[in-house]
């Protein structure tokens, strides 16, 4: 584990003249609120490292390292959003095993199923729920990590041969530059829609209110007592408790029997704040309007459907891979109003759109 600066200083050089770098990274956000990124695996040739986050190491000359790089990485999406709110990095260019599994039509594509299919090496999975803020980490752990970059360079020189036989390297490309863009441009969450949590538009604006003075008082007890807001509360119960405060049913009985007294009285004064807001300050409904679509939009949609479907029975990959439906209803609606929509280009070309 490198965890100081000449460790680091160390390593740096071999790192810059490497011809490739294969990267993972893990978080503890099963057991830690909010999640950080604990640990940075690297593999290069002859080396499989791991970096220490926690050890308030100065990691900008190793990301400046890195952006000078392709990087290879499976399922990257994650990795990706971590390494960018954590550092600020995005990287020049990716090459995603999982992606590239998924454009070639293989239906198992976890980095277990294709290194066992592909490399016939089978991967323990003993860590996959550890906590990764743990210091020292154990033996196995440390195996269990080096094994999530280790192969990464064999199985991508295979995908990408098969992807160029197949003539689709281009596809996963542009899918993986896609996925740069979008990892890189997080958004700041909506104050007013962050605590809408699925079945709050079941509640009126009582119950709205009250779900929100909840949801916020799980927040604090999150972030104070270091633990995901599920140990604290699930959504589940802030539903069911937002519902019966704004009917005036008691809401004891729904309380976990091991919830302790303090968190009972945050529970209590949140609702009762809530309940005693004017009807001016409790939150508005959401106003959706229900998509009907016309029987234009209605056979248009069934039209690209089933190409999409013939298109990919043709081709082998997974219809949603290649046009999800909430996509090609966007399509639609693109269509009839005349504006953009967002295929890349090989979705175009297959689809002949």
């Amino acid at each position: 584990m490198i965890n100081s600066e000449s460790q680091l200083a160390a390593i740096l050089p071999k790192l810059s003249e490497a011809p490739w770098i294969a990267i993972d990274t893990e978080a503890d956000s099963l057991h830690a609120y909010p999640e950080k990124l604990c640990l940075i695996q690297i593999s290069f040739p002859g080396e499989d490292i791991l970096i220490d986050p926690l050890a308030g190491l100065d990691l900008k000359p190793l990301f400046e390292i890195l952006h000078r790089h392709d990087l290879i990485l499976h399922g990257a999406d994650y990795d990706l959003r971590l390494l960018q709110r954590t550092y600020g990095f995005s990287p020049r260019a990716v090459f995603d095993t999982m992606l590239a599994s998924r454009v070639l039509g293989e239906l198992r594509f976890s980095l277990g199923d294709l290194v066992a299919n592909h490399l016939g090496i089978t991967l323990e999975k003993g860590s996959q729920k550890a906590n990764w803020a743990r210091r020292p980490l154990t033996e196995r752990m440390e195996a269990y990590a080096k094994n999530d970059t280790r192969h990464l360079k064999p199985l991508s020189d295979l995908l990408r041969a098969k992807l160029e036989a197949a003539g689709r390297l281009s596809w996963h490309s542009e899918i993986c530059t896609r996925l740069i863009a979008d990892a890189s441009h997080l958004p700041e969450p909506d104050a007013d829609l962050v605590w809408r949590i699925k079945g709050s538009r079941r509640l009126r604006r009582a119950g709205l209110a009250v779900l929100r003075e909840l949801w916020h008082w799980r927040e604090a007890e999150a972030i104070a007592g270091n633990r995901p807001p599920f140990f604290v509360l699930s959504h589940d119960l802030l539903i069911d408790l937002s519902d019966a405060a704004c009917h005036g049913r008691p809401i004891d009985p729904l309380l976990p029997r091991h919830l302790n007294n303090r968190r009972r009285d945050g529970i209590e004064r949140a609702v009762k704040h809530a309940l005693a807001l004017p009807a001016a300050e409790q939150p508005h409904l959401l106003k959706s309007e229900p998509y009907h679509p016309s029987e234009r939009e209605k056979k248009r949609f069934l039209e690209l459907q089933q190409n999409r479907d013939q298109v990919a029975a043709k081709l082998q990959l997974d219809p949603s891979f290649v046009a999800s439906k909430s996509l090609l209803q966007s399509l639609v609606r693109d269509e009839i109003d005349g504006t953009g929509n967002g295929l890349m280009r090989w979705q175009k070309e297959i689809l002949g759109l």
